[in-house]
């Protein structure tokens, strides 16, 4: 039998269109994803990540990226990472590394930008 994990990945926003890629995955555990968000509000220099795991109404907060400062909550450092950019004028890209360690990851992930 073999498990999988599935990501779904949905963007939000307050007046601004935000894009994602890939809009779904379905991985193996020990298998890594990456999730890519991007905008083109110049303003808006801050990418939030969020987890709403499998059966969950709740959202977590897995970290933020601001301008080029990554901070991510403690219960997530050891399996996500966060990079990008979100300084100068062009469009702005982050993405989020999910390191899949059992189905437990599978869930829906959210990239919401912000001033």
């Amino acid at each position: 039998m073999r498990l999988l994990c599935i990501l779904y990945f949905t963007g939000v926003s307050l007046g601004i269109e935000v894009h994602q890629t890939p809009s779904e995955l379905i991985r193996k555990p020990g298998d890594r994803a990456e999730l890519v968000c991007r905008h083109g509000e110049t303003n808006y220099r801050v990418m939030l990540w969020y987890q709403q795991s499998a059966g969950q109404r709740n959202l977590s907060l897995i970290g933020h990226l601001n301008y080029q400062t990554i901070n991510i909550e403690s219960a997530f450092q050891q399996d996500f990472s966060i990079s990008g950019d979100l300084s100068g004028e062009t469009t702005k890209n982050g993405s989020l590394l999910v390191h899949l360690k059992d189905p437990e990851s599978s869930g829906v992930y959210y990239c919401a930008a912000r001033l």
